[in-house]
């Protein structure tokens, strides 16, 4: 079973994405706060698998709840009712694991708790070139790459597909190799690139313009 803390300040949509989430045989919210701060105790109690995080709340939003506890959070899930790059560049930067809009259907939000669950980011297709153009806009700039940190034409491929949200399973399905095999390359990745996680291995790989 997958255990779910549920992080919003509206109980109505606390409710029904509660209810819509009891629909599935695989997964449940076990615990809800109604911000950011009451989400700090709830959150140390529940040992949850992911945490769904709205990205609007009052006394402490959900990008500044990551912010904060950087590396102590479950995998998260950022939620929000509207389409806004700036909270998703924010939030992947915050260490985010996934973004999604409020109004998607039952079979995408589950598939998307199991994603991340799983290990895998989740983010909207269309992410790469948007998410360049935000970074762009906020200051960033390609950094050369040394050459002992430079990545292969084959891990350069698979960072793509990171950044598409897909998992190793899924990525070994689309090139071939076995999942194995594309695990040993994630870890190759992130160590040329020196970051601890799928997600900045995406924004590092945005920065030094591999994507």
């Amino acid at each position: 079973m997958i255990r779910v803390v549920l992080v919003d300040d509206q109980m109505l949509v606390r409710s029904g994405i509660r209810g819509l989430l009891d629909l599935t045989h695989d997964i449940r919210v076990v615990a809800e706060a109604a911000n950011g701060d009451e989400a700090v105790a709830v959150i140390a109690q529940a040992q949850a698998h992911v945490l769904l995080l709205d990205v609007r709340m009052p006394l402490c939003s959900g990008i500044e709840l990551l912010r904060r506890q950087q590396g102590l959070l479950p995998p998260t899930i950022l939620l929000t009712t509207f389409d806004d790059d700036e909270a998703l560049f924010d939030g992947m930067r915050a260490g985010a694991r996934g973004f999604l809009l409020k109004d998607i259907s039952l079979e995408r939000l589950a598939e998307g708790i199991r994603s991340v669950a799983a290990g895998a980011t989740l983010f909207r297709p269309g992410l790469t070139e948007r998410t360049r153009a935000a970074y762009e806009q906020a200051g960033g700039a390609t950094v050369p790459v040394p050459g002992s940190t430079r990545l292969t034409a084959r891990e350069t491929e698979i960072l793509a597909l990171m950044a598409a949200g897909l998992n190793n399973s899924e990525i070994g399905a689309a090139l071939g190799p076995s999942e194995g095999t594309i695990k040993n390359h994630v870890s190759n990745i992130l160590a040329k690139l020196a970051v601890r996680d799928r997600v900045r291995a995406v924004l590092r790989g945005l920065e030094l313009g591999y994507i």
